[in-house]
């Protein structure tokens, strides 16, 4: 086999290894119990995040949704000048909770987890789990309070404190959305958490 013939097939089988890694987003992303039943790990991901960092599971699948709709490697989309030219994206967020460079850099540093990736949902929703609980304890906000969690979690805890949403009118309708969406997940939750966590032995075994 010729060097130019075995080089395709090399890069052949790693182009299969990278789109076999995507995980394709839930059938149903209106429906957490759905979600959790498609994946259940996310379902075990999520109950840790609520552990370590005192986030309930309907405000992180919310964040989840509103930042990405579960799409593992979303990006803010191109910026174009005269409709022709490329100029670049909007900004570096990128993963399930569109986390800037920045941000994730704090986060790995902060939390010691070098090995963590904006595309893995159990690395992305500790993150939220992570910069949500700095805002319960910059900003005094309530675990349960959605709608102020978002405003921080977009403005960055300053801005939060200083209410630079208020300009942003935009904004604060995003935030009832994600609001809306938490209250929904929790009355879903409701339904099946006890189904999910009655079988959480069997299934973290054998998925």
């Amino acid at each position: 086999m010729s060097n130019k013939i075995l080089i395709k097939v090399m890069l052949s089988i790693a182009l299969v290894f990278l789109v076999g890694c995507s995980t394709n987003p839930p059938k149903n992303i209106e429906n957490v119990c759905e979600i959790y039943d498609e994946y259940f790990d996310w379902y075990l991901a999520a109950d840790s995040v609520y552990d370590r960092w005192n986030i309930p599971p309907h405000v992180t699948m919310a964040f989840i949704h509103q930042e990405s709709k579960f799409v593992d490697d979303a990006r803010p989309p191109w910026q174009w000048f005269l409709w022709i030219f490329p100029t670049g994206r909007a900004s570096s967020a990128f993963g399930y909770a569109q986390a800037l460079d920045g941000t994730w850099y704090e986060y790995q540093r902060k939390t010691e987890n070098w090995g963590a990736d904006r595309d893995e949902f159990e690395d992305a929703v500790d993150f939220i789990g992570w910069y949500n609980n700095k805002s319960i304890t910059r900003n005094k906000i309530s675990p349960h309070d959605a709608y102020s969690l978002y405003l921080a979690y977009h403005e960055g805890q300053g801005g939060f404190s200083r209410k630079t949403y208020n300009g942003k009118p935009w904004l604060l309708k995003v935030a009832r959305k994600v609001e809306k969406r938490s209250k929904m997940y929790r009355n879903q939750l409701q339904g099946c958490d006890e189904a999910l966590n009655k079988n959480r032995y069997w299934r973290s075994i054998f998925g």
